[in-house]
């Protein structure tokens, strides 16, 4: 499969290009710029000094690292972070301790997260009286149980 040509600028010398882990990776890392601490629950917008161009018909969802999510309690507020294609400003992440005791430290260079481009449709909508049944339903929230 062909790779997608994403347009990255850099907005300070400082700034790290973002780059897969491994070769097939669909997340992109993302560095931190600045630095930050977070008290347990604290969060913060975190700089990573980079725009990019995303394509029409395509987004970017900034997701957090497992790793980071798993040791240390690092997330996303608004995960997934949307970013739309026209959208062109600096990309900076909205970060969240969710450890309880431990203040995470975060310095320049530190991958804080990843960045997601996927295809996305145009969607019009239609307004209509009745929508077509299926076996669900209303169902939600826990419908299917939990086994």
């Amino acid at each position: 499969m062909e790779p997608m040509n994403l347009p990255v600028k850099k907005l300070d010398e400082k700034a790290q290009l973002p780059e897969c882990a491994y070769e097939g990776d669909a997340g992109i890392d993302l560095r931190s710029l600045e630095s930050a601490s977070l008290a347990p629950f604290e969060r913060a917008a975190v700089a990573t000094g980079l725009a990019v161009a995303i394509p029409e018909g395509y987004a970017g969802f900034v997701l957090p690292r497992s790793g980071s999510a798993i040791k240390q309690g690092l997330s996303i507020v608004n995960a997934p972070g949307l970013i739309d294609s026209g959208y062109r400003g600096e990309l900076k992440c909205i970060l969240i301790n969710l450890d309880a005791k431990q203040t995470i430290r975060i310095e320049p260079g530190d991958r804080i997260a990843q960045l997601v481009i996927m295809k996305v449709e145009n969607v019009r909508l239609l307004e209509q009286a009745q929508l077509s049944e299926t076996s669900r339903g209303e169902g939600g929230f826990g419908s299917s149980g939990t086994k």
